[in-house]
C-alpha cells in the first residue's frame, strides 16, 4: 500500500470527524426562545410577579381567666371538705386520708391560711371534748403538711361540742358533729 493513499485516507477520516463534531456542537448550542410579553401590557409601574403578603400569626386576645380571690372565700367554695371521725377517735382512716389528699391540692392552689377547727359531739365533758377536738385538728394539720401544704398556712383550734353542725341528739347528728372543719382564720 502506498503511503499517499494512507495519508489521504487519514486526512479524509479526520475531516469527517471534524464535520461530525461541528454538527453535534452546533445542535447543542441552540438556546430556547424566551416568550416575552408585548410592551404595552407591562408598564414601568407594574410588577411582573405579584408577591404574597407576609404571613402574620394571629395574636390571641382572649384575656387570662381571673384567679378566684381565695382569701375572701370559704374553703368549702374551692373544694376543701370536712373530715369526719368515729366516736371517741382522732386517727385518720383511709377515707379521711383520701379526702385530705384532695384538700391538700386545693389548699396548695389557694395559697391562703386556713383554720382547722376540731369538733366533738355532745357526749363527754366540755374539757374532754375540747381536748379531743384539738387532737382531731392537729392530726389533720400534720397530714396536710406531709402532703406539701405549708405549715405556715395551717392553724388549729378546738371548739369541742360548742359549735355543733347538727343540733340533734341522736347518732346521726353526733356523727356529723365529730369532725375537723376548715374555715377562714
Amino acid at each position: 500500500m502506498n503511503s499517499s493513499w494512507i495519508f489521504r485516507r487519514s486526512a479524509l477520516m479526520g475531516l469527517i470527524l471534524i464535520l461530525g463534531l461541528a454538527l453535534v456542537l452546533s445542535g447543542c448550542s441552540k438556546k430556547p426562545e424566551i416568550e416575552t410579553l408585548p410592551e404595552d401590557t407591562m408598564g414601568s409601574d407594574q410588577i411582573a410577579e405579584e408577591v404574597p403578603p407576609p404571613v402574620v400569626p394571629e395574636v390571641d386576645t382572649t384575656p387570662e381567666p381571673e384567679l378566684p380571690d381565695y382569701a375572701s372565700m370559704d374553703p368549702s367554695e374551692y373544694g376543701v371538705t370536712d373530715i369526719f371521725f368515729g366516736f371517741d377517735e382522732y386517727e385518720l382512716d383511709n377515707k379521711a386520708m383520701a379526702l385530705l389528699a384532695g384538700n391538700a391540692r386545693a389548699l396548695k392552689n389557694a395559697d391562703v391560711p386556713v383554720l382547722i377547727a376540731g369538733h366533738g359531739d355532745e357526749r363527754g365533758t366540755i374539757e374532754y371534748n375540747l381536748a379531743l377536738g384539738e387532737k382531731r385538728a392537729i392530726v389533720v394539720r400534720d397530714y396536710l403538711i406531709s402532703l406539701g401544704v405549708p405549715s405556715s398556712h395551717l392553724r388549729v383550734t378546738s371548739y369541742g361540742e360548742s359549735k355543733p353542725f347538727d343540733r340533734g341528739h341522736d347518732e346521726a347528728a353526733w356523727a356529723m358533729n365529730r369532725r375537723a372543719h376548715f374555715e377562714r382564720p
